[in-house]
């Protein structure tokens, strides 16, 4: 028989815990309507990679070290021709990250990454969109850890969304505030 990965930090927190205090706060009574952590999308776009395709790599690689896994790299939908882009050519990369990579993440986030970030006054209660889902962007990749500040060719943001299965943003604000998200209030 396989072994059974051991979960996550926050995972644990939230199946012993916090599903519990959520559920009790909006009144549910079914354990699989409590509101949970669906997947988190970073995305990094690229504008420079028009006319340099090694910033396009570069970035997959930024990527693929702060999310663990590989990135795919976004494509132009249709060709602009003020911007000299054509259909097809590398814009950005983005990552989809679910299970215990996506708690794992979520922790590096919240207890190393943020509190790195210059200024920071905690994160807008604005950026939900109406349907439990949160979004945010970071200025910098060189908050996070896993990324050499004298190896990086050049410092880019990247956004990030946390989906959630929450049904308003007042479900999905308590189960991120449950993870310790630092809300300015």
């Amino acid at each position: 028989m396989a072994e059974q990965q051991a979960k996550a930090r926050l995972q644990e927190q939230y199946e012993s815990e916090l599903r519990s205090s959520v559920m009790e706060q909006f009144g549910l009574t079914n354990a699989f309507a409590a509101p949970k952590l669906d997947k988190i999308v970073l995305n990094m776009g690229v504008g420079e990679g028009v006319s340099d395709s090694k910033k396009v790599t570069s970035a997959v690689e930024d990527l693929t070290k702060i999310a663990g896994q590989q990135p795919v790299v976004t494509r132009a939908k249709k060709s602009i021709a003020t911007f000299k882009l054509r259909e097809g050519m590398p814009v950005g990369c983005k990552v989809t990250l679910r299970g215990r990579r996506m708690y794992e993440f979520l922790d590096r986030l919240v207890t190393i990454a943020l509190p790195r970030v210059r200024d920071f006054r905690g994160l807008s209660e604005q950026s939900f969109d109406g349907h439990g889902n949160y979004s945010l962007g970071i200025k910098e990749q060189i908050v996070f850890p896993e990324i050499e500040y004298d190896k990086v060719d050049e410092v880019r943001g990247l956004d990030i969304v946390i989906c959630t299965t929450a049904e308003t943003d007042e479900q999905a604000k308590a189960l991120l505030a449950g993870f310790k998200m630092p809300f300015s209030s």
